[in-house]
């Protein structure tokens, strides 16, 4: 990759908003160019298959409707959902145990559980 194009790429990177798709479109870049610039957003290689961004588990860690809707997902090393955001700014995050058992979960609505 030339230095420019490099450079073009970071400078999208950086000034793209959520929704990331949606925010890409202007730059009038390919599809396939896509997921360079989203695997920069998210700091890890990412695949695109539709509107669904995956991480190279097979994870959607990212997720566009044709409405700018979005929604955003976080997994532990085990595979584990342990956040989730979307457009409306509700959100959620769990904790596990090493048995893959949720003990710590607490949403934007205000509610925790703790089992601790």
């Amino acid at each position: 990759m030339n230095k420019k194009y490099q450079r073009y790429i970071e400078y999208i990177v950086n000034d793209i908003e959520l929704p990331y798709i949606k925010s890409i479109e202007p730059y009038g870049l390919l599809e396939k160019e896509y997921p360079l610039v989203l695997s920069k957003v998210f700091n890890q290689p990412v695949n695109i298959r539709g509107n669904s961004v995956y991480d190279t588990n097979g994870n959607v860690i990212y997720y566009e409707n044709n409405n700018g809707d979005w929604y955003k997902y976080e997994y532990d090393t085990n595979g584990n959902e342990i956040y989730f955001e979307r457009s409306d700014d509700y959100w959620y995050k769990k904790e596990y145990d090493d048995n893959g058992n949720v003990f710590y979960y607490e949403n934007s609505d205000g509610y925790i559980r703790d089992n601790r």
